[in-house]
């Protein structure tokens, strides 16, 4: 006894949608301290730019520093004086660590530093052959081996653990292009 035809290519089709199907651009994929994390597909994808109802700019909808400026919004009421920019340049590379980043309102810290990045502090990414417009998180969990970073717009993975390293009392956050990280004065 065979099945009919039209009842295989039926059971496929069902098959089929449940392999296939995953997240949506838009659809929340995470939050953090109840800001959402939305997926955006392809990493170049643009979907506009994303106002708050008081007009501050949070960026690119669904990109990495949409999210970022939308955490510190709506998590610490903050609105960055300059709220336009790519990751890369919202670390400026010309101060030193722990001075006052007047564009953004925050405190900035290099990469290589005596001390650890917090939660709730922005890691910025420098620009690459990858991310010419570099990449940016918030820093979610940190311990004295690991970091957590919570992400927009890197694919389905939200978060990401970066490995510490400690020589003579000087720490790092062992990932290329990793800039450092910025947080509230």
């Amino acid at each position: 006894m065979s099945i009919p035809r039209l009842y295989i290519v039926l059971i496929s089709l069902f098959s089929l949608s449940f392999v296939s199907s995953g997240p949506r651009i838009g659809d929340i994929i995470d939050d953090y301290n109840n800001v959402a994390v939305y997926y955006n597909g392809n990493v170049s994808h643009v979907e506009g730019r994303n106002v708050t109802h008081d007009g501050y700019n949070l960026g690119l909808r669904f990109q990495c520093v949409e999210f970022v400026k939308r955490y510190y919004y709506e998590h610490y009421g903050h609105k960055m004086p300059d709220s336009y920019g790519h990751a890369k340049s919202f670390f400026n590379k010309n101060l030193p660590s722990g001075a006052y980043n007047s564009k953004r309102g925050l405190v900035q810290f290099k990469n290589i530093r005596y001390s650890l990045p917090q939660e709730g502090d922005i890691i910025v990414y420098g620009a690459n052959r990858m991310m010419p417009f570099g990449h940016m998180g918030i820093v979610s969990k940190v311990t004295d081996k690991k970091v957590e970073m919570v992400q927009q717009n890197w694919g389905k993975k939200s978060r990401r653990t970066l490995k510490i390293v400690e020589y003579k009392g000087i720490y790092t956050v062992a990932d290329y292009d990793l800039l450092g990280w910025m947080r509230l004065p």
